[in-house]
């Protein structure tokens, strides 16, 4: 079985100083689980496998028991060149996603070219009750939409959240801060009118000041706004 065939080149790429700096900075996921593959190797796998006529096997295979695994899934499902096809299958892969790695590196490159169809799910994930839906669909909405289709309704979308979950709030904090370097005037009022909990609001302002794309200037006035 493919499955199993998956498993063995993985455990043939394990890299033990890499997984022992992936469990410790993904703490979700159980140790047992990681194998501890690099991210380039992944990519690479992600190609060879993708063009396997018994590539639906793994990909219905779920949930997965290792992480490189899941990993693995995340860049085949990035690379395909169907939309249809690809959102389909992202559908049936993202309830079993439960760690922030798996989640943002799952970008397929098709969104591109169906931004508007892409939207309509956006909008079901955010509203989800599963951590990692809600933040791919926070991160879809911070990839796609804050350059030439950016409007005001997305951020208004996003502010409106509420979560208990870290994962969560940290993806609200990183797409204001990305918003801020990107559509600054448009999104400092979220800032200024204390539109986020707390914690996220710090926490934008935070990585905002960390950016080289927000001035010395935006980064003064940003660190006045910050909630004590």
């Amino acid at each position: 079985m493919i499955t199993e065939e998956i498993r063995d080149e993985l455990f043939t790429l394990k890299d033990e100083k890499y997984r022992e700096m992936q469990v410790k900075i993904i703490p979700a996921v159980e140790a047992d689980s990681i194998i501890g593959v690099r991210t380039p190797e992944l990519r690479k796998l992600a190609k060879e496998f993708s063009k396997r006529d018994d590539v639906q096997e793994f990909l219905m295979d779920l949930p997965h028991f290792y992480f490189d695994e899941n990993q693995l899934h995340a860049f085949i499902l990035s690379g395909m060149k169907d939309y249809e096809n690809c959102m389909e299958e992202l559908e049936t892969f993202l309830p079993y996603v439960n760690n922030w790695a798996t989640c943002d590196q799952m970008s397929p490159k098709i969104f591109k070219k169906h931004r508007k169809e892409l939207l309509v799910h956006i909008k079901k994930w955010i509203k989800s009750k599963e951590t990692y839906t809600i933040r791919f669909g926070v991160g879809m909405l911070m990839e796609h939409f804050l350059d030439e289709d950016f409007d005001i309704k997305y951020p208004e979308m996003v502010a409106k959240l509420r979560s208990e979950e870290y994962y969560v709030n940290m993806m609200i904090a990183w797409y204001f801060a990305t918003a801020l370097a990107k559509q600054y005037d448009s999104i400092l009022p979220f800032i200024e009118e204390k539109r986020l909990d707390v914690w996220t609001h710090n926490k934008a302002i935070q990585k905002s000041v960390e950016s080289y794309r927000i001035t010395p200037e935006q980064k003064e006035y940003l660190r006045t706004l910050k909630i004590k």
